[in-house]
């Protein structure tokens, strides 16, 4: 499985690897299918999760690899949360909603103590990243962004978008391009998808105040 991550090819003397490619186009696939509320969007998560990690490994950059072993974890958690959950939508797809105010405080609260610890390992210990407060912010925040997503929060957008706005600079200076313009990509699809989440969270409302009035 070296063949991995050797380079594909260059562009703009870009090196473009196979590992970055292919685990990217998986991953915005996985993206898509969230956005469409497909429970297959789990096993695509995993499959790109596990392809990942030989890349970022071969960048050096361990947040990326333990973001990516997180991916895989919470994949599955996520993968068996949709499964057991499916029964809730009122059409027979995923059910959708805005987080409580307290789950807010949550997630928030865990991304920045979770950036906190995670960055300050990093920087007692810098052979583990050459930048550890935006490797920090991209392990954390996607792990908050995929229990968001599991849970069916429409919240799970934003904290990509949020993940985006860091990952898009890293990738390209860590020379994972590939990476860096999956990511451009990803932004395009974030805002594509939290619209439908969101129309979709109007739709349930709407549905259940005419099953209430009925």
């Amino acid at each position: 499985m070296n063949w991995l991550n050797s380079e594909a090819f260059t562009v703009l003397d870009q090196h473009i690897m196979w590992s970055d490619m292919i685990g990217n186009t998986i991953g915005l696939i996985a993206l898509a299918l969230g956005w469409r509320r497909s429970i297959l969007t789990w096993p695509a998560q995993l499959l790109s999760g596990l392809i990942l990690v030989g890349a970022y490994a071969s960048a050096h950059l361990s947040g990326g690899v333990g973001k990516q072993l997180l991916v895989i974890g919470v994949a599955a958690w996520g993968w068996w949360q949709w499964n057991r959950g499916r029964q809730q939508a009122q059409d027979g797809s995923i059910a959708v909603r805005f987080a409580t105010w307290k789950e807010r405080g949550l997630l928030l609260g865990g991304a920045l103590l979770g950036t906190l610890a995670v960055g300050g390992l990093f920087t007692l210990y810098p052979s583990l990243s050459w930048s550890p407060w935006a490797d920090a912010y991209i392990f954390v925040g996607t792990l908050v962004a995929m229990v968001a997503q599991a849970r069916g929060l429409v919240e799970f957008w934003f904290a990509w978008l949020l993940v985006d706005l860091v990952g898009v600079p890293l990738a390209f200076n860590s020379g994972l391009a590939f990476s860096g313009l999956v990511y451009v990509i990803y932004f395009a699809l974030v805002v594509w998808g939290m619209r439908d989440w969101w129309l979709r969270t109007r739709t349930t409302s709407a549905t259940a105040l005419e099953g209430a009035h009925a």
